[in-house]
């Protein structure tokens, strides 16, 4: 590929592609390109101007030879990206506005009046017939006010009024329908399948693959709590399957032998063995797409309450505008009432504003489902942290194997990174990346393994039963014992480190100690939550009570609970919802699902397992907390340029009435100022909430 360098800094590169026009299709597959590359820390093409910006860690001299040696036709990106990534409706939507403007302004200049006059006239049909069959239906709406001013207008003979209304209204319909679209593509990318790795099956034993690898007819086995990454059938296995995402409905469906299940769904029980049908993911974008646009639940009560308003205030203008022309006798002065309403603004502007806030949630890494939920964030008095995963580091590390049976370390380690590697958490996660360090790599030598939510993981090697776990599930639900010699051992764990037991036929074998650091910004995040109106912070972990009182007393919360169970948590958020609070959970791990689910605003770590994602309302990227600041203000800001919005539309609305009525204005300047103005609280609802360099 050709290119210029047009400006340069250290770790950012700004080019120009040497082509003709730069079709969508082409940015999209560069970007995806870009993105990809391991070095390249983010990229965005301007396809208008064949520009790219690249920032990137590492050396220049590898971009450069990397851009150097891209080419469109040995690029093949992924379906999915191309059918998703919005270049193409943002084109074809400022085309359409440019093309509406032009026409408008355009025709004034070329058309003649006469003609003018007809298309007017046939424009405003269009209307008049959507209010009249809004009246045929009964209800008197938007619609039967936009119909009454153009018709009233057009009557009169007024018809640069008429068409200014009808221009207007066009374009504040295709700058709502513009922003929707937008927001609901972003929201949907966001949601869209992303799974790097997949079990493959071969012969008796499970293979870890990269995604890319997956073929239709492979068979691909899911493990309860992981996300199932292809369309497909169940050939083995039953289970219960979550597939919230696709249709909404939030109690799981059970799957067997030959049902089918679908891409982006999450295993919440047992274990599928899946017959791959088909592994590109755009036919689960478009049915993201379809839910988010179809579902009702997810509008804020404002939106909702600002759509009713809207229309309950038809009648009530109608009625102000037959007044105005019984006591004045002028039809000027009764046009001006009709040409201005408050339904319009108040129908445009609030659900603009709550699209424009999910949009710019997703540009800051935070997955927004709804604008209900920002609505609850900004509401919300509570807030439950989970312990591990969440206050805590992502990444705990194993720090010590203490080996108490016949395995040496190494053997007790490997044995417990082939069980952990199959489940999503924080500690299995270390413990496997602990054998990978110690080059302990390791066939599949185990039967079925079962995972006991909360608890732990058991089964056999050998014909001996084998668990690894909490203490609570290798000593009392299992039953497991510590040889009487190595007693003292025991009793000499290292008090610091989070334990996970090893135990072997009813015999403790070895105990992992795994450092589970603290977030650096994990106190600070805590007291700028406070500040934000957050006014109680729980910490609830299934951890030990000097564990959990150790941290609890470092973050900064308000209570703590320890060795809790996931119905604890899901108890003491419903309890905290029966006594009038709002409260926000945020968690990552399957055992936190319940609390997740029970919630009124539900808060997954990107890096957690896929079924706290799926069933969150809203995800945040796992690299800082003080994300959850940064939502929270972005609620409250939205909240604010809500009621801003209110009462800008009354002040506004009102005082051009009352200009209208007073005769200072005329009915056409009345309905220029009024659409005007809706599209200008439109166009700053659209803004972002926060600054751009706003650092948390």
């Amino acid at each position: 590929m050709k290119f210029i360098i047009k400006h340069e800094i250290r770790g950012r590169l700004r080019i120009h592609v040497v082509q003709g026009r730069m079709t969508c299709a082409q940015a999209d597959t560069l970007c995806w390109f870009l993105e990809k590359q391991e070095y390249v820390t983010d990229a965005k093409v301007y396809e208008r101007t064949a520009d790219a910006v690249i920032c990137y860690k590492g050396d220049r001299e590898e971009i450069i030879a990397v851009l150097k040696g891209f080419s469109y036709e040995k690029t093949e990106a992924p379906e999915n990206v191309l059918a998703s990534s919005g270049r193409e409706l943002n084109s074809t939507y400022r085309e359409k506005l440019i093309t509406k403007v032009i026409l408008h302004y355009g025709g004034k200049f070329i058309v003649p009046y006469p003609i003018r006059k007809v298309w007017m006239a046939l424009k405003a049909m269009r209307y008049i017939w959507i209010g009249i069959r809004c009246l045929a239906k009964r209800k008197i709406e938007v619609p039967v006010l936009d119909a009454a001013a153009i018709g009233v207008s057009v009557f009169r003979g007024d018809f640069n009024t008429a068409g200014s209304v009808m221009f207007l209204l066009g374009v504040g319909e295709l700058l709502e329908e513009w922003t929707h679209k937008k927001s609901v593509g972003d929201l949907a990318r966001s949601m869209s399948l992303n799974v790097k790795k997949v079990w493959l099956k071969k012969g008796n034993q499970e293979v870890l693959v990269h995604a890319s690898q997956i073929q239709p007819g492979d068979v691909a086995v899911v493990h309860m709590g992981n996300v199932i990454p292809f369309d497909g059938e169940v050939c083995a296995g039953e289970g219960m399957v979550n597939q919230a995402s696709l249709t909404g409905e939030s109690l799981p469906v059970q799957k067997e032998k030959g049902k089918t299940v679908y891409a982006g769904t999450v295993l919440e029980e047992g274990e599928l063995e899946i017959l791959v049908k088909a592994v590109s993911g755009c036919t689960r974008f478009e049915k993201i797409v379809t839910m988010i646009e179809d579902s009702e639940k997810l509008k804020s009560a404002l939106e909702s309450k600002a759509e009713h308003l809207a229309d309950r205030l038809v009648p009530y203008t109608l009625a102000g505008t037959g007044i105005v022309g019984l006591v004045t006798r002028n039809a000027a002065k009764t046009l001006s009432v009709l040409m201005v309403d408050f339904s319009c603004a108040l129908k445009l502007a609030m659900p603009i504003a709550v699209l424009s806030a999910i949009r710019e949630a997703g540009q800051r890494g935070i997955t927004v489902k709804g604008g209900k939920y920002l609505e609850a964030v900004a509401e919300a008095d509570t807030i439950v942290f989970d312990k591990t995963g969440t206050l805590t580091k992502a990444k705990p590390t194993v720090k010590d194997v203490v080996a108490f049976g016949d395995y040496p370390e190494d053997e007790a380690l490997r044995i417990a990174a082939c069980l952990e590697e199959h489940f999503p958490h924080s500690m299995a996660k270390a413990v496997v990346d602990a054998a990978k360090k110690r080059k302990l790599y390791h066939e599949e030598m185990h039967s079925k393994v079962e995972y006991v939510v909360a608890h732990g993981i058991s089964s056999y090697i050998e014909e001996k039963k084998v668990v690894i776990g909490s203490s609570h599930f290798v000593f009392e639900d299992e039953k497991c014992s510590v040889r009487p010699e190595k007693q003292e051992l025991f009793e000499a764990l290292p008090s610091e480190y989070s334990h996970l037991y090893l135990a072997v036929d009813g015999e403790l074998t070895a105990v992992i100690c795994i450092e589970d650091p603290l977030r650096e910004e994990a106190a600070d995040m805590v007291r700028q939550l406070k500040a934000e109106g957050i006014s109680k912070v729980v910490m609830m972990t299934g951890d030990s009570e000097r564990t959990a009182a150790s941290i609890a007393r470092r973050v900064g919360v308000d209570e703590y609970y320890a060795e809790v169970l996931p119905e604890d948590k899901a108890r003491f958020v419903e309890n905290e919802k029966a006594s009038g609070k709002k409260v926000i959970m945020i968690g990552d791990g399957i055992n936190d699902s319940p609390a997740l689910s029970a919630a009124d605003a539900g808060i997954a770590i990107s890096d957690g397992a896929e079924i706290a994602r799926e069933i969150a309302d809203i995800t945040i990227a796992a690299d800082d907390l003080r994300e959850l600041v940064t939502l929270k203000r972005l609620s409250n800001e939205l909240m604010k340029r809500i009621n801003r919005n209110y009462r800008s539309i009354v002040g506004i609305n009102s005082g051009l009435i009352g200009l209208g009525v007073g005769g200072v204005i005329r009915p056409t300047t009345s309905a220029l100022l009024h659409n005007t103005s809706t599209i200008a609280i439109s166009l700053k609802s659209m803004q972002n909430l926060l600054p751009e360099t706003e650092q948390i």
